[in-house]
C-alpha cells in the first residue's frame, strides 16, 4: 500500500530534492544552449572561431545532459524514499554536503572547460583539465568526486532501509542498482595505452552505466511515481521492475556487442549485440503502459495532469527513442553501414528525452504539486500544455532531421563511396545532409523556446495559492 504525501509538510530529504531539481533544470538550459551553439557551428564553422570551439560546445552539451539527468534522478529518489519507507532519510546532513560538493565540482569543471578547454597529452591534463574521452571528459579528480557522491547516495538509501526495518521490492532494486551505478563508472577510470582495451572499458561506462543502471534507476523512480500519481498497485510496478532488472542487465551486457565489432573484437558480436540491445527497453515500456491502461480503466482520475502527460510521454518516448530508433541501428546489416553517422545522435536525442527527461519532469510536477497546492483536487495550468507540445515537436523534429542526414551518410559515404575520405566529403556536401543540419538547428531553436516556456510554467504553476511548508521532525 502506498503512503500519501502529508499535506503541506515536507521531509528534509524532500527539501533537498527540490534543490536537486532546480539545479538540474538550470543545467538542462545549459545543455540546450550549448547544443544550439554547436548546431549553428555545423552550418557556420567560423562562428566564435578561436573563442568557443565546436568541440567545447559539444562537450558541454553532452556533459551538462549527463549531470542534470543524474541530479534529477537523485532528486527523485530523495523525494520518494521517505514516502516509500515512512521515515526521514538517514544521513541527511551528509547528503546536503554531497549536494554542495557536487555542485561546486560541476562549476569548477565547467569553468575549466570554458577558460582552459584543453591541454597537452600528459598526466596534468588527465587529472585537472579533461580526460579527452568522448562523453566522459571529466578530469580524474572529478571522477573520484562522482564516485564518492554516489557512495554517499547509496549509504543514504541503505541506512534508511535498515533504520526503517523495511525493504520494499522497489527499494531492493534501487540498492542493487546504486551499487552498479558507482561500480560501473569506475570502469572508465582504468587508463591503458591500448586503444582497444581503453574503448572496451569506455563502453562499459557509456553503455552499461548510462543505458543499463540509469534505465533501472529511472524504472525505480517511475514505479514510485506511478503508485502515487495513479494509484497503480505495487504488485504490478514491482513485477515489471523485476523483469526490467533481468532484461536490462541480462541483455545490456551482451547488447554492448554492437559496439565491440568496431574496436577489433570478433564479428559475431555484431549480431549478438544487435539482438540483445533490442530487448532492453521492453519491461519499462510495459510497466508504464500497464499503469496508463490501469488509469484509463479508472477514467484517468489523477489530480496532476502535467505529471500524467509526462508519464505517458515517458512510456512511448522510451519505446520509440530507445526501442524503435535503437533497434533500427543495431540490426547488424544496418549497423555495418550506419555506425557513427548522424543516425546515432538521432537515436540518442530521442532515447534520452523519452526515457529520462520525461521521467524527471513527471517527478518535478508531482513535487511542485505537493509543495504549492496539496489541498486542491487539480494541479493544472495552460502553459504546461504548450511546453509539452512544443518540446515533443522540437525533439522529434531534431531527430527526424538527423535521421535524414544519417541516412545520407549511410548511403553516400558508406554504401556507395566505400568509407573513403572523398566519400566522407561527398556526404557532407550532399543537399540532403546539409538540409538535415539546417532543420536540426531550426528545431533546436524550437526546443529552446519550449524549454523557456516549461521553465516559466514550473516557476509559476500553482504559485498563487502557495502554502507555508512545515517540517516533519528528522529522525537522523
Amino acid at each position: 500500500m502506498t503512503q500519501a504525501l502529508p499535506q503541506g509538510k515536507l521531509y528534509e530529504s524532500q527539501k533537498l530534492a527540490l534543490w536537486y531539481f532546480w539545479v538540474a533544470l538550470a543545467l538542462f538550459g545549459a545543455q540546450v544552449l550549448f547544443g544550439l551553439l554547436a548546431a549553428w557551428q555545423y552550418l557556420d564553422p567560423n562562428f566564435l572561431y578561436g573563442k568557443l570551439s565546436f568541440m567545447t560546445n559539444r562537450m558541454l552539451h553532452i556533459n551538462a545532459m549527463i549531470v542534470w539527468l543524474l541530479l534529477g534522478f537523485m532528486g527523485g529518489v530523495y523525494w520518494f524514499l521517505p514516502l516509500e519507507l515512512g521515515r526521514e532519510v538517514v544521513g541527511i546532513r551528509l547528503a546536503r554536503f554531497a549536494f554542495f560538493t557536487l555542485i561546486a565540482a560541476v562549476g569548477i569543471v565547467v569553468l575549466v572547460y570554458l577558460l582552459v578547454q584543453y591541454g597537452p597529452g600528459n598526466a596534468f591534463t588527465l587529472w585537472f583539465i579533461t580526460e579527452g574521452r568522448e562523453y566522459i571528459e571529466a578530469p580524474r579528480w572529478a571522477d573520484f568526486g562522482i564516485v564518492a557522491v554516489m557512495a554517499i547516495f547509496l549509504y543514504n538509501v541503505v541506512a534508511t532501509a535498515i533504520k526503517a526495518q523495511r525493504i520494499t521490492g522497489v527499494v531492493a532494486v534501487l540498492m542493487f542498482d546504486l551499487v552498479a551505478l558507482a561500480g560501473l563508472y569506475m570502469a572508465g577510470m582504468n587508463y591503458t595505452p591500448n586503444i582497444s582495451m581503453d574503448q572496451y572499458f569506455w563502453w562499459w561506462v557509456v553503455h552499461l552505466w548510462v543505458e543499463a543502471t540509469w534505465e533501472v534507476l529511472v524504472g525505480s523512480i517511475m514505479a514510485m511515481a506511478l503508485m502515487h500519481l495513479l494509484g497503480t498497485p505495487r504488485r504490478i510496478v514491482e513485477t515489471w521492475l523485476y523483469l526490467e532488472v533481468a532484461l536490462v542487465f541480462g541483455t545490456g551486457i551482451l547488447g554492448l556487442g554492437h559496439h565491440y565489432f568496431w574496436i577489433g573484437t570478433p564479428e559475431y558480436w555484431l549480431g549478438l549485440g544487435g539482438f540483445f540491445s533490442a530487448l532492453e527497453p521492453i519491461p519499462l515500456v510495459a510497466m508504464v503502459v500497464h499503469a496508463v491502461y490501469d488509469a484509463g480503466m479508472h477514467r484517468m482520475q489523477t489530480v496532476n495532469q502535467p505529471a500524467l502527460f509526462w508519464a505517458i510521454a515517458q512510456a512511448f518516448g522510451n519505446f520509440i527513442g530507445a526501442g524503435v530508433w535503437g533497434f533500427m541501428q543495431t540490426l547488424p546489416q544496418i549497423n555495418l553501414y550506419s555506425h557513427g553517422t548522424q543516425l546515432a545522435p538521432a537515436h540518442g536525442h530521442l532515447a534520452f528525452f523519452g526515457a529520462y527527461v520525461t521521467a524527471i519532469l513527471t517527478v518535478i510536477y508531482m513535487a511542485l504539486h505537493q509543495v504549492r497546492r496539496p489541498e486542491l483536487p487539480r494541479f493544472d495550468s495552460k502553459l504546461w500544455k504548450w511546453a509539452f507540445v512544443l518540446m515533443v515537436v522540437g525533439i522529434f523534429g531534431m531527430s527526424a532531421a538527423m535521421t535524414i542526414a544519417g541516412f545520407t551518410q549511410t548511403m553516400v559515404e558508406r554504401a556507395i563511396g566505400g568509407s573513403t575520405w572523398q566519400a566522407y566529403i561527398d556526404a557532407q556536401q550532399h543537399p540532403w545532409f546539409q538540409s538535415g543540419m539546417v532543420w536540426r538547428f531550426v528545431f533546436g531553436v524550437f526546443f529552446l523556446v519550449s524549454y523557456l516556456v516549461l521553465l516559466w510554467d514550473l516557476v509559476t504553476i500553482g504559485k498563487g495559492e502557495a502554502r507555508v511548508v512545515k517540517e516533519v521532525g528528522a529522525h537522523d
